[in-house]
C-alpha cells in the first residue's frame, strides 16, 4: 500500500483548485481554537483553514501539497503526525482538518497531538455515517471498502484527546471546500475530473470503478432519475453528513 504521502504526491496536483476553506466551517476551527496564539496544523495540506491571526506552523507530509501553499503561508516542515519535531508544550493549540483518516498510526499521531499542545482541534469524519451519503450508497459503493488501517469513530478520537465535546459540523449546501461530502446538492460537481481528483477516497478507486460509477451518476441526471429520488434535498440548506469536530484543553 501506498504511504499517505506518497499518494498526495501524486493526486494532489490540483488540490488548491477545489479545496479552498469553506468560511462557514472556518469560523467553527478558529473559534474552537480558543485563544491559543501558537497553532501547530498537522497534516495541513495547503493551508487553507490555517487562521491568519495568530502565530502557525504546519506540518505536511506531501511535497506536492506543501508547493501549493500560497505566498504567505505558516511555515511548513516535511513531516508525519506520528512523529512531530517538536519539543513537548511548545505550541498553545494543535489542529488537524479532515487529515486523520490518512494517517497510518492514529493514536500514535493523536497523543503527539497532545504531546505538544494543551488544546486540540480536529475535524474529522464518521466513517458510518459517510457510508450512507447518497454518493457511496448509490454510485461509488466500494469507497466503503476502502482500508483506512484502524478506522477511529469522533467518539474513540475524542477519547484519545481527552476532548472536553464533539461538534456536529453540518455541510452547507454550497460548501466551498470540496471533500467528499460537498457538493451532496450539486450532484454535477461529480462528474467534473478535477473535482474527483480532489476527493482522495475517490482518486483511491480504481479508474473502472469511478467510470462505471459516474457513469450511472451521469446518466441519472440526464434522466432526472436523480432529481426524483432526491427532491427533498433541495429543500435543505445544510446537511449532517458525519463530520465532526472535536475540541480538548
Amino acid at each position: 500500500m501506498a504511504k499517505p504521502f506518497s499518494r498526495y504526491d501524486r493526486i494532489g496536483t490540483v488540490y488548491a483548485r477545489h479545496r479552498g476553506a469553506d468560511p462557514r466551517i472556518a469560523r467553527r476551527i478558529h473559534a474552537a481554537l480558543g485563544d491559543a496564539r501558537r497553532v501547530l496544523n498537522v497534516g495541513a495540506g495547503t493551508g487553507s483553514y490555517e487562521p491568519s491571526d495568530r502565530e502557525v506552523f504546519a506540518i505536511e507530509p506531501s511535497e506536492t501539497m506543501i508547493a501549493q501553499r500560497p505566498a504567505g503561508s505558516a511555515p511548513v516542515v516535511r513531516g508525519v503526525a506520528e512523529h512531530l519535531p517538536f519539543l513537548t508544550q511548545s505550541f498553545d493549540a494543535s489542529m488537524a482538518v479532515l487529515t486523520l483518516h490518512h494517517w497510518s498510526d492514529k493514536a500514535l499521531g493523536l497523543a503527539e497531538l497532545r504531546r505538544v499542545a494543551p488544546r486540540r482541534v480536529v475535524l474529522c469524519f464518521d466513517v458510518a455515517r459517510e457510508h450512507t451519503f447518497w454518493l457511496v450508497c448509490e454510485y461509488l459503493p466500494e469507497i466503503a471498502t476502502l482500508d483506512y488501517r484502524s478506522t477511529l469513530s469522533p467518539e474513540e478520537v475524542a477519547d484519545a484527546l481527552d476532548a472536553s465535546r464533539i461538534e456536529s459540523v453540518r455541510v452547507p449546501w454550497d460548501c466551498t471546500d470540496g471533500f467528499l461530502g460537498a457538493y451532496w446538492r450539486r450532484p454535477e460537481s461529480y462528474l467534473d475530473p478535477s473535482v474527483r481528483a480532489c476527493i482522495s477516497a475517490i482518486a483511491r478507486l480504481h479508474p473502472e470503478v469511478v467510470a462505471r460509477g459516474i457513469g450511472r451518476l451521469r446518466h441519472d441526471l440526464q434522466t432526472g432519475t436523480w432529481a426524483r429520488r432526491h427532491a427533498d434535498l433541495e429543500r435543505i440548506k445544510e446537511l449532517d453528513l458525519g463530520y465532526r469536530l472535536v475540541v480538548s484543553g
